[in-house]
């Protein structure tokens, strides 16, 4: 199923609601487990991108050693080319609590037969 062919996105957005839960709860395997094994999905800290679990995983846990970003969504808007825009609250901390960002942002994701494919980060 491509992207396009979605016909109705509530179920994309409970997956993407349990996927930032389990991302906010710090528990990669879950939010990896909604994710195509092939996922592309971008390093916001570093820059590139990050392809497949394992380098997610990777990823996720250098982030986390430095940082403790909380993302909440608010808003899902279904796009023209069948993708999901997910307007977004990221709050970042340093691990001593002092925010290092607090902003509105949109990730775009794209899903086929119920899981992630590639995620986007845009700038409000």
């Amino acid at each position: 199923m491509t992207p396009i062919e979605m016909i109705n996105p509530e179920p994309y957005e409970t997956i993407l609601t349990n996927a930032y839960n389990a991302f906010n709860h710090r528990d990669i395997e879950t939010v990896l487990a909604m994710m195509h094994p092939d996922v592309d999905w971008p390093n916001g800290m570093e820059g590139g991108i990050e392809h497949g679990h394992e380098a997610v995983r990777n990823y996720w846990t250098r982030q986390w050693a430095i940082i403790n970003p909380q993302v909440k969504p608010l808003q899902f808007d279904k796009m023209d080319d069948g993708r999901m825009n997910v307007t977004v609250h990221q709050l970042v901390k340093d691990l001593s609590d002092n925010v290092l960002a607090d902003q509105m942002i949109h990730h775009i994701y794209s899903i086929e037969e119920g899981l992630i494919t590639r995620m986007e980060i845009k700038q409000s």
